[in-house]
């Protein structure tokens, strides 16, 4: 029997899959066409409902909106694009079911909101009535980190537990706009101090119980926190102590 090249899943492997899943920007859809019996796979647009799960907004036009009505089984590829050979780079493969969203519920106006925080530009045909989002229900995933780095995860290692961050799209949506208005040097000094990002006028578009996203044009970082937050009362004073943390490096 051949030896299994996967490694032990760890704290770095489950950070670094997180990472890529709340910071791509797309990723390739593969679905199942039931007629020819062969995959198809698309590129989307990518964004990430708050426990870390895909969100894709298609068009009743597309194929691959179509063969998910047919058949929700689902893979979805993200990468991390970067110079060089691009096989060195990390890239996670998810397993998921695909569930549409009832466009007039409110969950599916939170999700709105939080999906034009990382694509602005799809509010340009984001109502339009032949489109809808869809929420990628994760149960598996396969993670490469580069060469001789491969991990097989579960949904556990993946998604972030959000058993006690009640109503909490508006708590983060009122926490977001305050940060972005009121604090806005902070948001920076997270990006530049804590990430490496480069200089700009960065905006905060994503908090969750481990970490927060920052934007700048196209490109996002994901900001880890030290320690998972326990409920919505932690979220502020974590924001304040790298913030400080933030500062005094830049000092």
């Amino acid at each position: 029997m051949a030896k299994d090249p996967t490694l032990p899943v760890d704290h770095d492997a489950r950070s670094l899959a997180k990472r890529l899943m709340r910071t791509a920007r797309s990723g390739a859809l593969a679905t199942n066409d039931a007629e020819s019996g062969m995959p198809f796979a698309s590129l989307v647009q990518v964004g990430t409902d708050l426990d870390g799960s895909p969100l894709i907004l298609t068009s009743q036009l597309s194929v691959h909106t179509r063969l998910m009505e047919a058949d929700p089984r689902c893979s979805l590829l993200l990468s991390s694009i970067g110079k060089g050979d691009p096989l060195a780079h990390p890239r996670l493969t998810l397993q998921a079911t695909a569930e549409r969203l009832d466009r007039e519920t409110d969950d599916a106006k939170k999700i709105r909101r939080r999906y034009l925080l990382q694509h602005p530009k799809a509010e340009l045909y984001v109502d339009f009535p032949d489109f809808s989002f869809w929420r990628l229900k994760v149960s598996s995933g396969s993670l490469n980190g580069g060469f001789g780095r491969a991990y097989r995860m579960t949904a556990g290692d993946l998604l972030a537990d959000m058993s006690e961050f009640f109503d909490f799209y508006d708590f983060e949506a009122g926490a977001i706009d305050h940060m972005n208005a009121e604090h806005s040097d902070a948001v920076a000094l997270y990006a530049t101090q804590l990430c490496g990002g480069r200089e700009g006028v960065w905006h905060l578009i994503g908090i969750d119980p481990e970490g927060i996203q920052l934007a700048l044009g196209d490109d996002i970082l994901r900001l880890s926190f030290p320690k998972p937050l326990t409920g919505p009362h932690e979220v502020r004073p974590m924001l304040i102590r790298l913030a400080n943390e933030a500062r005094s490096r830049a000092a």
